[in-house]
C-alpha cells in the first residue's frame, strides 16, 4: 500500500475536472453512479489507496501542504493558507480549484474520508460541511446533561439540534420564526423559544451552559449572551454582518464568546462515524443541476428543509 498518491500527468488530471457550471455556493453535489459523497463546498472522485474498492468515500474542504505537527489535523487553519475545494487555489497558490461541481477530481489520499455503511450518500453529503461545522464546537464544549441552545433552525441549525441531542445534551432551539416549532421538536429538540416574543430574553436569562449560534443575518449578540449561565460559552458558526458587542454581558458572568470554522480530516471522520452510530444525517432535497438557479432562489427565501443536494449525474443530461 502506497503512503503517497501516485504521481500523475497534470494535463491528464486537468482534463478530468470540469469547471463549475454555476457559482451558487451552499449546495453540495452528489454522484450516485460513482458512489461518492460530497462536501457542501466540494465533490470528489477520490483516490482509493486507503479504502477498499467500491467503498463510498468523500473529500473534505481544506488542504494544507506543510502543517506544523501540533496542527496536523487542523488544516483549515493552515498558516500558509488552506486550499478549499472550489473558488480557491492549490498550495502552489496559482492552480485554481474547480471542485464540487465536477464529475471527477483527483485528490491527495490524505483528504479522503470513509463514508460509513448505513449513511445514505445524499444525506451524508452535507455532513461534510454542516455536520462538521456544528460537530466541532459541540464536541469541544458539550457533555451529557448540559443545557444548550441552538440559535437558528436552518442548514446548520438542524444539524446542531441532531448532533447535540445525540451527545446527550438538553437542546433548546431559539428562532425568530414561530412556525419552526414543530420542526424543531421533530428533529429532536427538547424545547423551542420564539425570540420575537416580548420579554423572552429576560424570562430565559442565565438558562444555558452553551449556545451554538448558526444565524448569518444580523442580530444582537448581547441579548443571546445574557441567556448564558456563569462561565457559559457562545460559539458563532454563522457569519453575520458586524454588530456592536458590549463587554458587560461577558464580564459580569465570566462568559466567553468564540467562533468555529469546520474541522480537520481526523475530526471529520470521527463525526461521520458518530453520525452513523447515532443514526444522524441531514434532511435534504435532491435536485438535478438544471434546477440550481431555482434552488438558489428558494434558499434565499428560506424555502428548503434543510439542504439541497445536487445529483451530479444530471450534468450528463445537458
Amino acid at each position: 500500500m502506497s503512503s503517497k498518491t501516485p504521481a500523475t500527468d497534470p494535463a491528464q488530471d486537468a482534463a478530468k475536472v470540469s469547471p463549475p457550471p454555476h457559482a451558487a455556493a451552499g449546495i453540495p453535489a452528489l454522484n450516485h453512479t460513482t458512489r461518492i459523497a460530497a462536501a457542501q463546498m466540494g465533490m470528489a472522485r477520490a483516490v482509493k489507496t486507503l479504502l477498499r474498492v467500491n467503498q463510498p468515500d468523500g473529500f473534505d474542504c481544506p488542504g494544507c501542504a506543510w502543517p506544523e505537527p501540533e496542527h496536523a489535523h487542523t488544516a483549515e487553519f493552515c498558516e500558509n493558507g488552506a486550499s478549499f475545494t472550489y473558488n480557491s487555489r492549490e498550495q502552489d497558490k496559482e492552480t485554481p480549484t474547480y471542485g464540487g461541481y465536477s464529475t471527477r477530481i483527483t485528490v491527495d489520499e490524505s483528504y479522503v474520508l470513509r463514508i460509513p455503511d448505513g449513511l445514505p450518500l445524499e444525506r451524508a453529503a452535507p455532513l461534510l460541511c454542516a455536520g462538521i461545522t456544528t460537530y466541532a464546537p459541540l464536541r469541544r464544549y458539550v457533555t451529557p446533561g448540559r443545557k444548550i441552545a441552538v440559535v437558528g433552525l436552518g442548514g446548520l441549525g438542524h444539524m446542531g439540534v441532531k448532533i447535540g441531542k445525540a451527545m446527550g445534551a438538553h437542546v433548546t432551539v431559539l428562532s425568530h420564526s414561530p412556525g419552526k416549532r414543530d420542526d424543531a421538536l421533530r428533529l429532536g429538540a427538547d424545547a423551542f423559544i420564539a425570540t420575537g416574543d416580548e420579554g423572552v430574553f429576560e424570562k430565559y436569562a442565565k438558562r444555558f451552559d452553551f449556545i451554538l449560534d448558526t444565524v448569518s443575518a444580523r442580530h444582537d449578540y448581547n441579548d443571546y449572551l445574557g441567556l448564558l449561565r456563569r462561565d457559559g460559552t457562545m460559539v458563532l458558526v454563522g457569519v453575520a454582518e458586524p454588530t456592536l458587542l458590549s463587554a458587560a454581558p461577558l464580564i459580569m458572568q465570566r462568559r466567553t464568546l468564540g467562533g468555529s470554522l469546520i474541522g480537520g480530516i481526523r475530526e471529520t471522520q470521527e463525526m461521520l462515524d458518530f453520525c452513523a452510530k447515532h443514526d444522524v444525517a441531514a434532511d435534504v432535497e435532491v435536485i438535478p443541476i438544471q434546477k440550481v438557479n431555482e434552488a438558489y432562489e428558494r434558499m434565499l427565501r428560506n424555502g428548503v428543509r434543510y439542504r439541497f443536494v445536487i445529483d451530479i449525474a444530471s450534468l450528463k443530461q445537458g
